[in-house]
């Protein structure tokens, strides 16, 4: 079962728009705003690393504030997009009940704007308190290996979204045999459109692995499956877009939250789906930046 923000109908919105109005500081006309949406455009985020705290400031940044940010700028789109993908690292440091019901009050506008929220899991993510933030607590076992995953499909493409949470606050992440059979079965299955995987973590490539440890496996899985034709991951808080050898595009989302690096972005990623390609726009918390506007074109391999 994924973890999945589905939209607000407006009267269960209507009781709650004056708190989050004043929680975002958003105006009233934003809240109210009726707009059509693209089914073809995307909001890609990745680490959001919001706390409990809406105050609390890491890096120099306070998280909360460019989460705000970021929905301020989904809201002022002409279109709302057809839905927000966050690759992970939605809480701050242990995966707090606090830090997810925060997360949830502010992305709380765009589901209210009739926008869905994907959420995949990362290194900084709890599943227990995130579930049971989020009310998801009930039912049976979830399947693969109690992973969350999910598969969205569109017109012209299908996203899976995989749970590379291995231990909490522990860097290194891992989707395991069973999560991996099932993406082999998912990808057999929906062969007759391109398939784009969201991932929390980047692929490893050394033995002091601090991103995906069965990055091997995966590779075995998707590189045959002609399917499949983009990785996307944050972990790393750098923006970077680059081909696997196979013609496999990986991207490398910025972060929400913080950077690493100085000089390196921070913001999101409008993603627009196209006949045999993705457009990619970076949108920077800070417009005077460099590489703000930045588009690449992906083209599908063969």
């Amino acid at each position: 079962m994924p973890i999945y923000l589905p939209p607000i109908s407006r009267r269960a919105f209507l009781g709650r728009t004056a708190v989050a109005g004043a929680a975002l500081g958003l105006a009233p006309g934003l809240l109210a705003t009726s707009r059509s949406t693209d089914g073809d455009s995307w909001a890609l985020l990745a680490d959001t690393h919001i706390a409990g705290d809406r105050a609390a400031m890491a890096r120099g940044i306070n998280m909360s504030e460019h989460l705000v940010r970021v929905t301020r700028e989904l809201l002022a789109l002409p279109k709302r997009p057809a839905g927000v993908f966050i690759t992970g690292d939605g809480a701050y440091l242990t995966g707090e009940k606090a830090d997810y019901a925060r997360l949830v009050e502010l992305l709380e506008p765009i589901r209210k704007d009739k926008v869905p929220i994907h959420i995949a899991l990362g290194n900084h993510d709890q599943r227990q308190r995130f579930r049971q933030a989020l009310a998801m607590d009930r039912g049976p076992k979830r399947a693969p290996a109690d992973k969350q995953v999910a598969l969205v499909g569109t017109a012209r493409a299908n996203w899976f979204v995989l749970d590379s949470l291995d231990q909490t606050n522990a860097t290194p992440g891992l989707l395991g045999q069973e999560q991996l059979d099932w993406l082999a079965q998912a990808l057999d299955a929906n062969r007759q459109k391109p398939a784009l995987l969201l991932v929390h973590h980047n692929p490893g490539t050394s033995q002091n692995i601090t991103g995906l440890k069965d990055t091997g496996a995966l590779l075995e899985v998707i590189r045959p499956r002609k399917q499949v034709k983009a990785y996307l991951f944050g972990h790393t808080h750098v923006w970077k877009v680059q081909p696997d050898p196979s013609g496999i595009h990986l991207v490398n989302l910025p972060p929400v939250a913080y950077i690493f690096h100085q000089g390196d972005p921070a913001g999101w990623v409008r993603a627009t789906l196209e006949d045999h390609g993705l457009r990619l726009e970076l949108r920077c918390l800070d417009p005077t930046h460099k590489a703000h506007g930045q588009v690449v074109h992906l083209e599908w391999r063969a």
